[in-house]
């Protein structure tokens, strides 16, 4: 068996003492110093199989006994640099002292660790999960960009260096990464995953979310850091719809093809796909919520930049200092706009009785360059509405890169998401197509324009 297709093992095997766990995080950092030179997906660590061996034994004697051991028992984990994790620096992709931006260890990754999870490290972010990109490349053509702002997270999954990673989202960087890299990526409900202990952004649209290879897998990993997480308890075919109108005219044309063939497909499975008109005012929210993004990116802020100013990258700075000049007034109108806005989307998909609405995760394949993370107007409506959301692998162009299906469930309703995204997934041909029980965290890896709001 290849190195790369040992990320293949049954964590049950694990958890179960039938695979050695320190066997198997060795051969993760073998992977990450094979791969990893190239793919920068891994922020630097000066010793970082010292550490995980150490991380591997706490473990062991914490759950000494396999019969007692929790369901990611020695699972490696990517996390994202704005979220804090004892025992190691974060950076936030910035020059900005790490002593500046200590603080607890984030309530997420704790419960990781709480179900056995060991951290194999920070992962690349775009600087302060904004637009100023890191090194990452896209493990399926290093001339493109993986997306952003989780660009570490999303390419350290696709490359099969971790089988789970954790990502932050206020537009479109767990979504869009996750399609440009060929990944699974699920963001909550907002408000459905503490917050503390990560670098805020704009609290108002801050979400956090995983990356994974399928979606039984995000299923795996869900119960274990989702708050008060339920049975689905529904097993009746969902009402899909594609939102008809403006928001679809920002697909490129291989964007626009792939998202007709993603539905057509899923027809021809036996959904059944509406077309409803919704987001008639998308300009007024984008423009509005790029003010709230902003206004609340300068107040984040406020307690560092000034005094180290130095260590921000200008596209960084250039948008901490626009926030500033918004008023207070400007902020609370623009938040009136949007909330205007998510009510009245809010109401048609209730009067519609919609479960899930479709829509592509990107404008398109992952750009040509690495001085952009591509552009979140897809996300951007969904995230403001607080909405979970997951990004299906569905294709790839004639180059190979991947594509993205994008499924918006109801606020809350993120099990119910998982549940009919398993279902979706095997539509588009994805895992599971032809094996009627997909073991979760086993599949094989799939790596052999600014926009002004934010990441």
């Amino acid at each position: 068996m290849a190195t790369h297709e040992r990320f293949g093992a049954d964590v049950d095997a694990l958890r179960r003492g039938e695979m050695g766990v320190e066997a198997f995080v060795a051969a993760v950092c073998d992977r990450i110093d094979a791969v990893d030179p190239q793919l920068h997906a891994f922020v630097a660590e000066r010793d970082r199989r010292g550490r995980l061996r150490r991380e591997v034994r706490a473990a062991t004697e914490r759950w000494p006994d396999p019969a007692d051991r929790p369901p990611l028992f020695g699972v490696p984990v990517g996390v994202k640099d704005v979220i804090r994790v004892d025992g190691l620096e974060t950076r936030a992709g910035s020059g900005v002292d790490p002593r500046v931006l200590a603080g607890p260890e984030a309530t997420v990754v704790t419960r990781l660790r709480d179900a056995g999870a060991v951290v194999a490290g920070k992962t690349v972010t775009a600087e302060f999960a904004n637009f100023t990109p890191g090194p990452t490349r896209n493990p399926h053509n290093h001339a493109h960009t993986p997306g952003g702002s989780s660009s570490g997270s999303a390419a350290a999954v696709a490359a099969g260096l971790v089988p789970v990673a954790l990502g932050t989202q206020t537009v479109g960087s767990v979504i869009r990464p996750a399609a440009f890299c060929g990944v699974v990526g699920f963001k909550a409900t907002h408000g459905r995953l503490p917050i503390d202990g990560v670098i805020p952004h704009s609290p108002t649209f801050d979400t956090l979310g995983t990356f994974t290879r399928d979606v039984a897998s995000a299923a795996v990993v869900a119960p274990t850091v989702w708050t008060n997480w339920r049975d689905a308890g529904n097993h009746r075919p969902p009402v899909l719809a594609v939102p008809d109108g403006p928001y679809l005219d920002g697909l490129d044309m291989v964007g626009g093809a792939a998202f007709t063939t993603q539905r057509d497909r899923l027809e021809d499975a036996g959904f059944e796909v509406r077309d409803v008109a919704l987001l008639a005012d998308i300009a007024e929210l984008t423009s509005a919520s790029s003010i709230v993004n902003r206004f609340e990116l300068a107040q984040t802020h406020a307690l560092w930049f000034d005094a180290h100013r130095d260590g921000y990258h200008e596209r960084t700075a250039a948008a901490i200092e626009h926030g500033r000049t918004i008023s207070r007034t400007e902020y609370e109108a623009a938040l009136v706009v949007s909330q205007r806005s998510v009510a009245a989307l809010d109401a048609r998909t209730d009067e519609l009785g919609i479960d899930l609405l479709l829509a592509p995760s990107a404008p398109g394949p992952a750009p040509l360059g690495l001085e952009t993370t591509g552009d979140p107007r897809m996300n951007l409506p969904w995230t403001v509405a607080g909405r979970p959301a997951l990004s299906i692998p569905a294709g790839t162009t004639g180059t190979g890169l991947p594509l993205g299906l994008q499924v918006i469930g109801r606020r809350d309703a993120d099990e119910a998401l998982l549940h009919w995204g398993a279902a979706i997934e095997v539509a588009l041909g994805g895992a599971g197509a032809d094996d009627a029980a997909p073991r979760p965290l086993t599949r094989p890896a799939p790596y052999a324009s600014d926009s002004g709001w934010g990441a």
